[in-house]
């Protein structure tokens, strides 16, 4: 097994399922529009990334207004996280198989179709379909996108400004999200959490439509229909078994459960990819120790994040007292140290040194600011307590996220950009939700046990919180160490190695 260095974008894509007669760009957008179209790309993943953090500040209103039990609120997030994280892999073979312009756009306008229907929503029922149905197009959505960026950058030097703006605005869109959560619900309305989608699709149809080539390759892979079955529903028991125990005890059969066949079912996927005549994700995508990394890093900081943007949103708006759109400026600091410091990493520092030291020291930085945030306490103020371990952490994420993708991606054969770019945004939703999972039911747990044997006054309350919410920064910062030392191993040193050999996959 043949593990030579990645190539630089440029050299694969010139190598990888091309021939002679193909067109220069014939998976991306014309030269002369390459940078209209990555932000056409960033306004679509802005929309998909975001609309997981906008809508939980709109939950207390559209609970409220439709008159749906605390018992049913996680279905409000629960099933957008099933229907989007079982379905990415399928989303990105479809964008290979069909072109990835046309399902970009038939995920942007379903996008948006389910988004109207979800603020138009008359009751539990009708909000919940709708919120499946934006996970099912997101699914095809996000993929399409990040594989468009992927191909119609060919420069390493302008590919890398693209992945770093493009993985600031993954990395922030979850605190841009709260942000706006918090001014619509706020001012307007809760439904327009969700109707502000349809403003985000209509700029990026408009733009796709008009700069967007086909994307198709030439050599189009078939469907894999046994894998993309085994591990849709590999990653559907996943997800639901994390998500299930967020309100219920990992002893229930349905956390456990559903865990181990989705356990199961994802190790007999991976046993099925190598002797499949056209497996949906081909070894050669995943056995690259760089691009494996990566996908990893992905993982690992989705987990871990969560510790930033859900625990510290509790803390400052139940021990300060921040109303929505407050505590959404008070995340405006690290997404800004985000953008910048993404933008630098993936245009100066990687091409000069490559991943491996840069990436793992993104890590360090995101444990060393979860580490800093367990000493808040519930008199800290925001400048002198809150602001500095914020920006810690916005710097080690830009570090790792724009950096992450942009290696996970290069090298990839175009007609299997669309995988490649999917099993990015698999790796960071299962992280994401397994993470929500671990840090809620272990804050929850460490709450009840400081409560045990006092009396529950405000004092003491507040107190049990802080006890939760601390718990939760040690362990995103334990994900984070953990990601750092998994990065070490892994990652190959010194910048990356131009290479005309091949288009950066591991021959099998």
């Amino acid at each position: 097994m043949d593990r030579s260095p990645a190539p630089e974008p440029f050299e694969a894509l010139q190598t990888a399922g091309s021939s002679a007669s193909a067109p220069p760009h014939p998976s991306g957008g014309s030269h002369e529009h390459r940078w209209l179209i990555l932000g056409v790309v960033g306004i679509a993943q802005l929309m998909v990334v975001l609309d997981a953090t906008i809508v939980n500040i709109a939950l207390p209103s559209a609970q409220q207004d439709l008159g749906f039990s605390d018992g049913n609120r996680q279905w409000i997030v629960t099933a957008y996280a099933l229907a989007f994280g079982s379905l990415l892999l399928l989303g990105g073979r479809i964008a290979d198989l069909v072109g990835r312009k046309l399902v970009f756009l038939a995920g942007l306008a379903g996008f948006a179709l389910a988004s109207a229907l979800g603020g138009a929503a008359t009751s539990f029922t009708m909000l919940v379909v709708a919120r499946a149905l934006q996970g099912v197009f997101g699914a095809l959505l996000a993929p399409a996108a990040l594989s468009l960026l992927t191909t119609t950058f060919t420069d390493p030097k302008e590919r890398a400004k693209a992945f770093g703006i493009y993985g600031a605005i993954a990395g922030a869109g979850g605190a841009v999200g709260l942000l706006l959560g918090g001014v619509l619900t706020e001012y307007l309305d809760w439904r327009w959490c969700l109707y502000v989608n349809l403003i985000f699709a209509v700029f990026a149809m408009l733009g796709g439509a008009r700069l967007l080539h086909g994307g198709r390759p030439v050599d189009r892979p078939k469907l894999d229909v046994p894998g993309t079955l085994l591990v849709s529903a590999g990653l559907f028991c996943i997800v639901y078994g994390f998500s299930n125990a967020e309100t219920h005890a990992w002893g229930d059969v349905r956390t456990w459960g559903f865990l181990v066949v989705g356990a199961v079912l994802v190790a007999a996927f991976a046993w099925w990819q190598t002797r499949a005549a056209h497996p949906l994700l081909p070894l050669r995508v995943v056995l690259d120790r760089d691009r494996g990394a990566s996908f990893l890093a992905m993982f690992i900081s989705g987990a871990g994040m969560f510790g930033v943007f859900l625990f510290l949103t509790y803390y400052l708006q139940q021990i300060l007292g921040y109303t929505p759109v407050k505590t959404g400026l008070a995340f405006l600091p690290m997404v800004a140290v985000m953008v910048v410091i993404s933008v630098v990493t993936t245009n100066v520092l990687v091409p000069r040194f490559g991943p491996m030291p840069i990436v793992p020291l993104g890590m360090g930085l995101a444990a060393a600011a979860m580490a800093w945030l367990t000493a808040l306490d519930v008199h800290s103020g925001y400048a002198a307590h809150v602001l500095p371990p914020l920006l810690v952490a916005g710097l080690g994420l830009g570090l790792v996220f724009a950096p992450a993708m942009s290696m996970a991606t290069a090298g990839v054969a175009a007609h299997d950009a669309g995988v490649a770019s999917a099993m990015v945004n698999t790796s960071q939703q299962v992280g994401g939700s397994i993470g929500t999972a671990l840090l809620n039911s272990l804050a929850t747990s460490a709450a009840a046990n400081y409560l045990v044997g006092k009396q529950p006054t405000p004092q003491v309350k507040a107190q049990s919180a802080m006890e939760s919410y601390s718990t939760a920064y040690t362990w995103s910062a334990i994900f984070f160490a953990v990601g750092l030392i998994v990065t070490v191993v892994l990652y190959r040193r010194g910048a990356p190695v131009h290479s005309e050999a091949d288009g950066g996959a591991v021959h099998m």
